[in-house]
């Protein structure tokens, strides 16, 4: 028992020796492509796809929709509680026909001013016209300076009352239209207003999901719905601010998703938003798969490389055997300066410093 315990110890000596001997692992450099690329995270999107709102407060009366059905523009989609609203449109239909009532006594007024300013027309010309023979018949001393002026007197007052009457017109006729254009605006608004309660899709396409149940109180911040095409997806991407000038529209993109392990896609970044977002600190981008997968479904998760270049023939190294970003071990022990180039998360480009016939050494943890 003593003799086999012996030989294990020894075994085991002899095997921790054998490790502390044994070569670092070596590699030597090679040749082929190297990608720069930007790394980015985001969700896949139905195309069109947008969270519905109200615009007015109130509870929820009425769901109309159920998640997975096709929805047209124009559908009502939910109901609110639209009692006040309804009240408020009658109140104004009330006095909208009212107003036309008033327009007809308006319209009699009206008729009769007009024939008020045709008379007041027709003696102006009159008393103009007599006016106009006496100032050639007081210059000959045919009438006396005080008939004279009673007749200039009668000739300005009838003037005076043609301007009189003409302005009565004017404002009976602006009268009419104002209460009646107030009136007619008033109820579109009051049933503008109504039509708020009864919540309508603005685009054609599927109902991915509804966020509220009957009898919620609802605000214009509270989302209801989302909405978007079946058939046409869409990749909506983060971006680091640090990086995101050097993408550009057009550049390809190769992506992955949890739902495809292994599968790696291709897409095209065809919209970049000009604004960062403060709080993320990230740009936001839009790509289109160029062959998408079978199966696609709204926020889906997605990691994104944005393809910047691509050398070929380049000298490389695994990033595991760069040392603080600008050495490499030869000879095991022999640390040198390298100059680097492009680099993915895989491996780094060697431009100077190291020959593609050298070994290097990976630095010991």
């Amino acid at each position: 028992m003593s003799s086999r315990i012996a030989s294990l110890v020894v075994l085991v000596i002899v095997s921790i020796y054998s490790c502390s001997k044994k070569e670092s692992e070596k590699i030597k450099p090679t040749i082929g492509d190297v990608t720069e690329s930007v790394y980015a995270s985001g969700v896949v999107k139905a195309e069109g796809q947008y969270t519905v709102y109200a615009t007015v407060n109130g509870t929820l009366q009425k769901v109309n929709v159920i998640v997975g059905q096709s929805i047209n523009k124009g559908q009502t989609l939910f109901e609110l509680e639209s009692d006040k609203a309804e009240i408020n449109t009658e109140n104004a239909q009330l006095a909208y026909q009212l107003s036309l009532e008033s327009s007809r006594f308006i319209q009699d007024k009206i008729a009769e001013m007009v024939l008020k300013v045709q008379s007041a027309k027709d003696k102006l010309a009159l008393d103009e016209s007599i006016f106009n023979r006496n100032k050639n018949v007081i210059k000959q001393g045919g009438i006396s300076q005080v008939d004279f002026e009673r007749v200039e007197l009668s000739y300005k007052s009838s003037k005076i009352n043609y301007e009189s009457s003409q302005k009565q017109l004017t404002q009976l006729r602006a009268q009419l239209k104002n209460d009646q254009s107030r009136n007619a605006n008033n109820l579109r608004l009051n049933q503008q207003s109504q039509n708020d309660f009864f919540i309508k899709s603005a685009f054609s396409g599927q109902l991915f999901d509804i966020l509220v149940k009957e009898g919620t109180l609802i605000t214009p911040q509270i989302p209801l719905a989302i909405i978007g095409q079946t058939n046409s997806f869409l990749l909506e991407l983060e971006v680091d601010e640090n990086d995101m000038v050097r993408v550009q529209l057009g550049q390809k993109v190769l992506v992955t998703m949890d739902s495809y392990k292994g599968k790696v896609f291709e897409a095209n970044v065809d919209k970049i938003y000009p604004i960062m977002d403060e709080r993320s600190r990230t740009f936001k981008i839009e790509a289109h798969f160029i062959y998408p997968p079978v199966k696609l479904y709204p926020n889906l998760t997605a990691e994104a490389n944005i393809i910047i270049q691509i050398k070929k023939n380049a000298i490389t190294i695994p990033k595991a055997y760069l040392i603080d970003g600008k050495y490499v071990l030869v000879n095991e022990k022999e640390k040198r300066e390298v100059k680097t180039g492009l680099s993915d998360y895989e491996k780094v480009e060697i431009l100077d410093g190291l020959k593609a016939d050298e070994m290097i050494y990976k630095a010991k943890q």
